[in-house]
């Protein structure tokens, strides 16, 4: 497989750093070719994540990739241990796509050899990225707040019973930040009492909130995966909807600028941390 890959990276001047792991379109003409309709649609993509989040906070960090999680998902551990065991999911090198219908042609799926390879070629360079970034910013700031930016569509049954509430908020159960950074995040969410806000319910947090989510060492991370519904249309074309966006960009915002404020003033240094 011949494919130049590099992470996309805004190195900023702010403690907060955003992941978008699954908002990239690019796939290799080697493996778009081996994709049945289902995987060609490109269904699951984060659509329009980094617009959601441009300019919310103008000084933060920001760390993507633009390859399709059909590829391989950035999000997922790659020893392919399961985030959620017992729970429909897809893989490290997905072979379904969010309703559990499968993506590739009939004996086109990836060996272990090319699941491995992917892996070096796309899963290890992004994350090396956010390691770096966080370095940096923990260097320069005494602490780094790593927020993990994910949207998905509000109705799958596959993966879970019903409509989806706006904003879902992962923690791992409070273990992977200082319970201020999530007590800021569920209450700008809740500001708006008719959009609905969950915590560690369904979404948990993926492979990268909770392998870098280490408070007692200045590294905190939050997932946020918010419905579609809330700032596009969640049909083909994926049209990104401005008037629903406006208000979810304002929730966004509050949470991101209370974060990197509270940062600054020490707010989440170690002896801080306590739960």
């Amino acid at each position: 497989m011949t494919y130049s890959f590099s992470p996309l990276i805004k190195k900023g001047d702010s403690p907060i750093v955003l992941a978008q792991p699954h908002g990239g379109t690019d796939v290799p003409l080697s493996i778009w070719d081996r994709f049945n309709s289902v995987g060609q649609a490109l269904a699951d993509t984060d659509w329009h994540i980094n617009r959601l989040y441009d300019g919310l906070l103008e000084n933060a960090s920001v760390i993507q990739t633009p390859v399709h999680r059909y590829v391989i998902d950035a999000n997922r551990d790659p020893a392919g241990v399961s985030l959620y065991p017992g729970q429909n999911t897809t893989t490290l090198c997905p072979l379904t796509d969010f309703d559990g219908r499968p993506i590739y042609r009939d004996g086109q799926e990836p060996s272990e050899d090319e699941v491995e390879e992917r892996r070096a070629t796309f899963h290890a360079p992004y994350h090396e990225a956010i390691v770096d970034e966080l370095e940096r910013v923990r260097q320069k700031f005494g602490v780094a707040v790593l927020y993990d930016c994910h949207s998905i569509r509000s109705n799958i049954p596959f993966l879970f019973e019903g409509e989806l509430p706006v904003f879902n908020i992962g923690t791992n159960i409070g273990q992977t930040c200082a319970p201020m950074i999530e007590q800021i995040t569920i209450d700008a969410c809740r500001a708006d009492a008719s959009v609905e806000t969950v915590v560690n319910a369904r979404f948990k947090g993926g492979w990268t909130t909770r392998h870098y989510g280490k408070p007692e060492t200045g590294i905190h991370a939050i997932q946020m995966e918010t419905a579609q519904r809330a700032y596009m249309f969640e049909q083909s074309p994926w049209a990104y909807a401005p008037e629903h966006a406006h208000k979810t960009r304002a929730t966004l915002k509050s949470i991101l600028s209370q974060l990197e404020a509270q940062a600054l003033a020490g707010a989440f240094s170690s002896a801080s941390t306590s739960r």
